[in-house]
């Protein structure tokens, strides 16, 4: 696709779409959103969405869905067996994918919890390029665990790589030859790393973790969940797929894939999710926990309006000028950012914009978790509701030491055709307010702690008055400013 030229200097992201159905926002006053963070617990996943203005927690089930798809919504067939609207679910997934067998699961930890079920035993171990919350615990709930060979410069904060969610083919070489292969469960991998800023992984790097297990006899699992953005990133950054269609990539990508599994929250924009395969036998040893946990084999704990929402949706998905806005947008905000001096992933990934926490606030020490307190300044200062990728997304060992994570991030998810330039500049403005005051900020502490996916439900409290403080300033400041 031809490139759009500007007269000016510096990038504008250009939506390909027009607006036609809004929905009203709430900007609150900072008093009112220094009570509500501490309501929270300081957990923004706690927060009430009447005291949000914009809403960057995640893109999961929050992208907005095209005129197509909601008009699809109205053709849909609930018969509970044999739907039609099933059938055009499943045809969409064999011609996009090449799969000729198709699992129906209302998201993607479903798909997770199923082929960990399935396949996870006692002792056996799971190799990712990097691991998502919920994929390791299904993993650890089954008796397994898991090993993250991701690249070294996955880890790498800042930088220029293209593709930093890349498995390293050496390490997983290795891991195969300590354990045996008989060890391996599957090989999972995630396009794009989600907890590392949305990096993507090469087409090229793909096709070597498939010849790799093969020759081992090792099960490849994909996670597509963000497979829309990564398929933008392999066409755009990898040399040999600049000529290919989405299409062509996509079906490459499928073609080194034993299983692929989504959350359709993410990836189609609607809510619901499936497993896909050509191997009939891992068809029918996961088939029926399909049945046991979701549902009939034709709806799968979805409504079917939900199914032919992601059959279009899908469809959609080929369309790069519907799949470039969201990496768009992020780069767009990665660099405003970066000229304010903010610290920030790069390059920019898919997903959403990911501050770095650990060096925005590094005067603030790991097990007072720098992202989770970060992510409650934002909000204070803007309104902005982000996400905590860091210490407190991991959980305790079995001693109940902390377990500090590899990056301190706050992620500002960019939801596809959500927000306006307008409104991603006013979030822009605050962080760098924010980052100029950055020293009034201080930690967290846990009030309440779940043992399992305790950033969801986990509460917190400042460790001394900075909110106040924080207040005060942004008062001084602003004066009566919202």
């Amino acid at each position: 696709m031809p490139e759009i030229k500007y007269h000016y200097e510096g990038k504008i992201p250009l939506e390909m779409h027009k607006v036609r159905i809004v929905q009203k926002l709430n900007l609150v006053p900072i008093e009112r959103r220094m009570e509500a963070i501490n309501e929270a617990g300081n957990n923004t996943f706690l927060l009430k969405n009447r005291d949000v203005f914009l809403d960057m927690l995640t893109d999961s089930g929050v992208n907005a869905m095209s005129d197509k798809q909601m008009a699809a919504m109205m053709e849909a067939d609930d018969s509970y067996a044999g739907s039609e609207t099933f059938t055009k679910l499943e045809d969409k997934i064999r011609e996009i994918f090449g799969k000729e067998y198709f699992l129906p699961a209302h998201q993607g930890r479903a798909c997770e919890n199923i082929i960990s079920q399935a396949y996870v035993k006692p002792g056996t171990i799971v190799p990712m390029n990097y691991h998502f919350t919920t994929s390791k615990a299904h993993v650890v709930l089954n008796g397994g665990s898991i090993e993250e060979i991701v690249i070294d410069e996955g880890l790498n904060v800042e930088s220029s790589f293209p593709f930093k969610g890349n498995m390293d083919i050496q390490k997983l070489e290795t891991l195969i030859n300590t354990h045996g292969a008989e060890k391996i469960a599957y090989v999972r991998v995630e396009a794009g790393t989600n907890l590392i800023g949305g990096q993507p992984i090469s087409l090229q790097n793909m096709k070597d973790v498939y010849q790799v297990c093969k020759n081992h006899n090792i099960m490849v699992v994909l996670d597509a969940s963000l497979l829309a953005d990564n398929l933008y990133f392999i066409k755009i950054r990898e040399e040999a797929c600049k000529n290919m269609s989405i299409r062509e990539i996509t079906r490459a990508i499928s073609d080194v894939s034993d299983v692929i599994y989504f959350s359709a929250r993410k990836l189609g924009c609607a809510r619901g999710g499936g497993i896909c395969t050509n191997n009939k036998e891992i068809y029918l040893k996961i088939r029926e926990l399909i049945t046991l946990y979701e549902g009939f084999l034709t709806y799968g704990g979805m409504s079917v309006r939900e199914m032919e929402a992601i059959a279009v949706g899908l469809e959609e998905t080929m369309d790069e000028n519907m799949i470039n806005q969201g990496p768009q947008f992020i780069e767009y905000m990665v660099g405003a950012l970066q000229e304010k001096g903010v610290p920030v992933v790069t390059p920019a990934g898919g997903l959403g914009c990911h501050v770095n926490a650990m060096k925005f606030v590094s005067h603030i020490p790991q097990n007072e978790y720098p992202a989770g307190a970060l992510a409650a300044a934002v909000y204070l200062v803007s309104g902005v509701r982000g996400m905590e990728r860091g210490t407190i997304s991991e959980q305790r060992d079995e001693n109940g030491n902390e377990t500090f994570a590899n990056m301190e991030l706050l992620r500002l998810a960019l939801p596809r055709r959500v927000f306006t330039l307008s409104q991603v500049n006013y979030a822009i403005d605050r962080i760098g307010w924010l980052y100029e005051n950055r020293n009034l900020i201080g930690g967290l502490k846990f009030v309440e702690e779940p043992k399992l996916l305790r950033f969801f439900f986990g509460r917190l409290e400042a460790v001394s008055d900075w909110q106040e403080k924080l207040v005060a300033k942004f008062r001084s400041d602003f004066g009566d400013s919202l």
